[in-house]
C-alpha cells in the first residue's frame, strides 16, 4: 500500500482537498492529511503542523504556488518518489528543486490519475 501526504485536505466535502482523500482511500491507498485547519475526514486526522513522517511514496499538493515556499523543505526532506501537481498548484520552482533531488514533479490531477489507473 503506498502511502501519500495530501497538502491542502481539508473538511469541505464539495473541495478536491477533501474528495481525493476518498478517492486515494477508495483506491487501497494510506493517506497523511495536512492543512490549514484540523479536522477529521473519513476518520483520518488533518494535521496542521509537519509531523515527522517516514515511508511517503507521494505528495499531492491542493494549495497554490504562493503558499508552497513553506512546504519545500518539508517536502524534499520527506523524499517522496513524486509530487503531484495538481491544477492550479503548479510551481517551476519547486519542480527544479525536486528534480535537483531525485524526486518526480508529475503536472496532473490525482483524481484523474486514480482513474486512469496511473496513479
Amino acid at each position: 500500500m503506498m502511502k501519500t501526504l495530501v497538502i491542502g485536505a481539508t473538511t469541505n466535502p464539495d473541495r478536491y482537498g477533501n474528495i481525493v482523500v476518498k478517492k486515494l482511500l477508495n483506491y487501497g491507498n494510506e493517506v497523511v492529511l495536512m492543512g490549514p485547519k484540523t479536522g477529521i475526514v473519513e476518520g483520518i486526522e488533518i494535521f496542521n503542523d509537519r509531523p515527522v513522517l517516514k515511508d511517503v511514496h507521494s505528495v499531492t499538493l491542493y494549495i497554490n504556488s504562493e503558499k508552497q515556499e513553506d512546504w519545500y523543505d518539508y517536502i524534499i526532506d520527506l523524499a517522496p518518489k513524486r509530487v503531484v501537481f495538481n491544477p492550479g498548484a503548479e510551481n517551476e520552482e519547486l519542480s527544479a528543486m525536486l528534480e535537483e533531488n531525485n524526486i518526480e514533479p508529475v503536472n496532473a490531477c490525482t483524481l484523474t490519475m486514480l482513474s486512469l489507473s496511473l496513479y
